[in-house]
């Protein structure tokens, strides 16, 4: 397989400084050498980032560095399309604004060849609101709600050409739902599995049939990977802690079954901050679980000492 790492130093959409370094901690960590000892093929396009900004405001005074996350979804949303023509793109972020241009551009590259893609979000939050319901006004918030073509982007973010399906979205690991998400997300089509659901049915069980539906729909797979998906205790450099995460356990078997699946076709890593980590620890674990994803069995794991 050809992965394309790309690096997206993108900070604007969080309150909080760091992610900006994500890339270099995942490049640091030893992303592109976990890939090559797989067999893959592996070409560093290196950082990436939007030669201008538009001249945009919004009503809703909170919304912050709105021309910047505009800016840069634009650039992302083709990038995606461009390099998801050959090979499986890698996006290393950067916050979660990231999947604004990236899911949008590979939905464009999936209408294109006339399969339907799907998303698998695993992620503490859902991301559903729109530029009118933020009060944070951090633009992390609002992807999922974007890229689905929920109202209230019109005039500011770019149109899209192929909006996601939101019934062919499944979000994995809810756990911090604002009330304005969570009436949304009432009238949509959705799937929000909590860790309640999780620690009632397993993991397993879930994720088996969302790749049921993929692979029923024959559509293509992109994998938004949140480090707040993780309980902080196994990965603790992220500025939106929510404790009560996935274990280590049920994210390494998540990257094993998409493995088997087949369909993954383009991935983010998002949200790692590296000023927050221990010694490299939580960049490291978001290395081991890309290669568990490409290939990596449990057997395979290295033994780590920090």
């Amino acid at each position: 397989m050809h992965c394309k790492l790309i690096g997206v130093p993108l900070q604007d959409g969080a309150s909080q400084l760091g992610c900006e370094m994500g890339p270099s901690a995942l490049r640091t960590a030893g992303l592109e050498a976990a890939l090559k000892e797989l067999g893959h093929d592996v070409t560093d396009l290196g950082n990436v980032g939007p030669a201008g900004l538009p001249d945009i405001r919004h009503p809703n005074a909170a919304v912050r560095r709105l021309p910047q996350i505009v800016a840069w979804t634009e650039l992302l949303t083709e990038l995606a399309y461009r390099e998801s023509a050959e090979g499986v793109p890698i996006f290393l972020g950067g916050d979660h604004a990231v999947s604004a241009g990236t899911v949008a551009g590979m939905a464009r590259r999936a209408g294109e060849l006339g399969r339907p893609l799907f998303v698998l979000w695993l992620d503490a939050h859902t991301d559903f609101h729109s530029l009118d319901t933020t009060q944070s006004g951090n633009l992390h918030g609002v992807p999922v709600a974007y890229f689905t073509g929920r109202k209230g982007f019109e005039g500011y973010f770019p149109a899209l050409s192929h909006p996601v399906d939101p019934s062919r979205v499944c979000m994995i690991g809810i756990r911090s739902v604002d009330p304005a998400e969570r009436a949304a997300l009432k009238g949509s089509d959705v799937t929000v599995h909590d860790m309640r659901v999780i620690d009632e049915h397993g993991v397993a069980a879930l994720l088996r049939s969302f790749i049921q539906k993929v692979e029923a729909a024959r559509g293509l797979l992109h994998v938004s990977l949140d480090v707040d998906f993780l309980d902080p205790d196994a990965a603790p450099a992220v500025g939106t802690t929510v404790p009560g995460g996935a274990t280590f356990r049920e994210a390494h078997l998540v990257m094993e079954m998409l493995h088997d699946s087949g369909l993954v076709t383009s991935l983010d890593l998002v949200e790692l901050n590296p000023f927050l980590d221990e010694r490299g620890r939580t960049a490291k674990l978001l290395v081991d679980l890309t290669a568990s994803l490409m290939g990596r069995k449990v057997m395979d794991r290295p033994t780590r000492s920090y």
